[in-house]
């Protein structure tokens, strides 16, 4: 069974590049007319036109850095001046660091966590009351570094904690509303994040395509009772997994030296 969701409206943030890319096309295909969310409109209006053409679907473009305080706010507000009335939301905007938390910059950390966490509750917030009307999906993406804490990527790993959280008491919140709610971790995926990160030792399991995640992601939508979360790929699951097995001494120890054993140091 698959989620009609012809004719609907599906908001997706980080539509430029990715997973956003996907979700985008898998929806078109399923007749869901679109509104698109990132900073490069350049992008996202040759994504927009694609669709458009390629599967007579209505499409909006919305130019937003979702890292500014408030944007999820100002976004709702131009969609409903437009009247665009949103039926599914994909959180999927966000993005990480990595190495020595002491080593980072402070404004780059702060904007990491405003996007991961505050403007996904933000968006979450200001929208449900349409997504439970319209019976939608309101699918945040998560990480399989949500599972342990993340040595080298300190932020990144707590912001995708609290995201996976958030969204399974969301989750229990919705039962029996029409309303789906899913938590997608995926884990190493070939998209642009490890250009951002800096570096490739920031990915620990098998990578993955864009496209198996979102496989990953409507195989879950699908079912008739979705559950709270999936993990994309047998192998990313055992690895965010097996610390449950382990003290959360041993886990931490295990997740810093696979992601590099990066260490706090004196300052010269």
């Amino acid at each position: 069974m698959s989620q009609n969701v012809r004719g609907t409206t599906v908001l997706i943030t980080g539509a430029s590049a990715g997973l956003g890319v996907e979700f985008a096309r898998r929806y078109a295909r399923r007749g869901a007319n679109l509104v698109l969310v990132a900073r490069r409109r350049d992008r996202l209006d040759a994504l927009a036109d694609e669709l458009r053409q390629a599967n007579s679907v209505t499409v909006t473009v919305a130019q937003k850095d979702l890292a500014e305080p408030g944007a999820g706010s100002a976004l709702y507000r131009e969609l409903t001046e437009q009247g665009i009335r949103v039926d599914s939301l994909i959180n999927n905007a966000g993005f990480g660091t990595y190495g020595q938390f002491a080593g980072e910059e402070l404004d780059r950390i702060l904007s990491e966590i405003q996007l991961n966490i505050a403007t996904l509750v933000e968006l979450s917030h200001v929208f449900l009351p349409d997504l439970i009307r319209g019976r939608g999906m309101l699918v945040n993406i998560a990480s399989t570094a949500a599972f342990q804490p993340t040595p080298g990527m300190a932020v990144y790993g707590a912001t995708k904690a609290f995201v996976l959280n958030f969204t399974e008491a969301l989750w229990a919140e919705a039962q029996g509303s029409g309303l789906t709610v899913l938590t997608v971790c995926p884990g190493p995926t070939e998209t642009e994040f490890f250009q951002v990160v800096g570096s490739e030792e920031a990915g620990v399991g098998r990578m993955q395509t864009a496209e198996q995640v979102v496989d990953t992601a409507f195989a879950a939508l699908d079912k008739r009772f979705a559950p709270p979360t999936v993990v994309s790929g047998l192998s990313n699951w055992i690895s965010a997994n097996s610390t449950r097995l382990a003290t959360r001494r041993l886990g931490v120890v295990i997740t810093g030296r696979l992601l590099g054993n990066v260490r706090l140091r004196p300052r010269p």
